[in-house]
């Protein structure tokens, strides 16, 4: 018998959790293997109404793998996602309402991300998925051909300029100060599997002119997250969901600032570069 039960949450991405308990989390010998299996599956796994704590949640993530570490924050371990006063990272939280892959820019991505809710929003704040490996496997076979040696920069630019179209010269000088990689478009997986490198962060493709560059990656992302090709959950206080961070990417749906939404992360240091 398979150590986790599992119900398909959309064709493409997806599959919520129906069996696992707090305990089962903390204690059971065979679900971290289970969960990797499922999420290499699915990509994304729904934990309904766990109501994690910090503790649980970073004692649970430490039996799937190290944790990447947020200084700022008073437990390294947990990145608390919102728009509080006094968040360090608050001036860069806009920027998840575009469609990205977590440590795009780190030399090598995080392996997956974990979030739970603890206080949501009234009208929206939802979170959207979509798969990279569905959107490589949609490929004709001539834009397989085509992509295959296709190298794309990705900065931190790229991404904060969609929401700050006028910057401030400080501001300028603190993007540029960031690291600038270099991906393949086409990600061959250490498993034989291949996904698509795409997202905000893309700035344009190497050797192409840039408007064309660009007009590529944005029809490849209109594509890949079509609305029958996405996962859209709708957050309930205590949920918590792991995504498998190199076959996907995400983004958070619109919401009111004003009020308070506050999500708990935390993520699994990568263990494959994009090559």
């Amino acid at each position: 018998m398979p150590a986790i039960a599992t119900r398909r949450l959309s064709e493409h991405v997806g599959a919520e959790v129906l069996d696992v308990d707090l305990d089962r989390l903390l204690h059971d010998d065979d679900l971290p293997g289970a969960c990797m299996d499922a999420l290499e599956e699915h990509g994304v796994l729904l934990f309904r109404a766990l109501h994690v704590d910090d503790a649980a949640q970073v004692a649970f993530c430490r039996r799937l793998g190290d944790l990447v570490q947020f200084p700022k924050y008073a437990n390294p371990d947990v990145m608390e996602i919102s728009f509080d006063p006094g968040n360090p990272n608050v001036e860069y939280f806009a920027s998840n309402d575009y469609w990205h892959i977590d440590g795009a820019l780190d030399d090598v991505p995080a392996k997956a991300s974990i979030l739970s809710a603890r206080v949501t929003a009234s009208v929206g704040g939802e979170t959207e998925f979509a798969s990279t490996y569905a959107a490589y496997d949609m490929l004709t076979d001539a834009e397989k051909a085509q992509y295959a040696n296709l190298r794309v920069v990705h900065t931190f630019e790229a991404i904060q300029r969609l929401t700050y179209a006028d910057p401030t010269p400080a501001q300028i000088a603190e993007w540029a100060s960031r690291t600038v990689r270099e991906h393949p478009l086409v990600w061959e997986h250490r498993t034989g599997r291949r996904s698509v490198v795409f997202g905000a962060t893309a700035s344009h493709i190497v050797g192409m002119d840039v408007a064309e560059g660009r007009a590529l990656l944005a029809d490849l992302q209109a594509r890949a997250t079509a609305p029958d090709r996405i996962l859209r959950h709708s957050w309930s206080v205590g949920d918590m969901v792991i995504w498998d961070n190199r076959g996907l990417v995400h983004r958070a749906c619109a919401f009111d600032r004003t009020e308070p939404r506050r999500m708990h992360r935390t993520t699994l240091v990568g263990d494959e570069a994009i090559v």
